[in-house]
């Protein structure tokens, strides 16, 4: 493991990265709240290319899921001239004290990702209002399964063509997870494709307020936790990469997005 994927639990080593990075690729760093003790950060392009499409990604929302905040920080890291270019909303990191302590729950016990439809979490009412007026063409939400055979997909089907598979394909070292059913959910080839409705569930995840408030197309990225976290974020590093390529090529051929 490398010297920095051996502190990848280490929120302050984080936050300076990307505070370095910010200046490197023009981006603007911004406190949005604070829970847990630590103070809670969005990053956001400053001079995007014009025809850059809007794009919102986030990790960290399970602090047991450190591939997935390295691995949104080393798809950043690696070319800052094309961050630069981008259109961006990145949140780093949603859960710093779960983080800390390798918990895939908050310090008040709760799991964040289950709390976007309550007025009663702080820290998630202060992210929604940081979205409040914004449309996205592509929305990734960074996750990791401790259950998990391979990579896997959730994307919700408000848009065709659909990317799932090809955004799966762009991982070859961990394999695609070929279970018929994944988390009590029908899957096929690694790709959980449905249309959440407003009433299907009270305890609505990010992806959810995603879809239904702010962005074009939206995808949950799942890797596998036996994997090693060098492994891991680079799966999540080139499935971020073949995303935002597509969303690219699609604003292009669709100069009036967003609407």
């Amino acid at each position: 493991m490398s010297a920095i994927h051996d502190r990848a639990h280490d929120y302050a080593f984080l936050i300076r990265r990307w505070r370095k990075l910010a200046r490197r690729a023009g981006l603007r760093m911004v406190k949005y709240a604070e829970a847990g003790g630590y103070e809670l950060f969005y990053l956001e392009s400053i001079q995007p290319e014009e025809a850059a499409p809007a794009i919102y990604l986030s990790a960290g929302i399970h602090g047991d899921e450190a591939g997935a905040t390295e691995g949104l920080w080393a798809w950043a890291e690696k070319d800052p001239d094309r961050i630069r270019s981008l259109n961006l909303m990145i949140f780093p990191c949603l859960n710093p004290w779960g983080l800390v302590n390798n918990s895939r729950f908050d310090a008040e016990g709760r799991d964040l990702n289950r709390g976007y439809r309550l007025d009663k979490v702080p820290q998630l009412a202060a992210q929604v209002r940081v979205m409040v007026g914004r449309r996205f063409h592509l929305a990734l939400t960074l996750h990791e399964d401790y259950d998990g055979r391979g990579n896997y997909v959730y994307e919700v089907a408000s848009r065709r063509p659909y990317w799932g598979e090809q955004i799966l394909a762009a991982e070859k070292r961990i394999p695609v997870d070929r279970r018929r059913r994944i988390d009590g959910r029908p899957a096929r080839a690694g790709v959980l494709r449905s249309k959440p409705t407003l009433d299907l569930r009270p305890d609505w995840p990010e992806a959810f307020v995603l879809h239904f408030s702010s962005a074009d197309r939206t995808f949950t990225l799942e890797t596998p936790s036996e994997f090693s976290i060098p492994e891991r974020a680079g799966a999540h590093q080139k499935m971020i990469a073949r995303a935002v390529q597509l969303a690219r090529k699609e604003a292009k051929s669709n100069p009036s997005f967003p609407l």
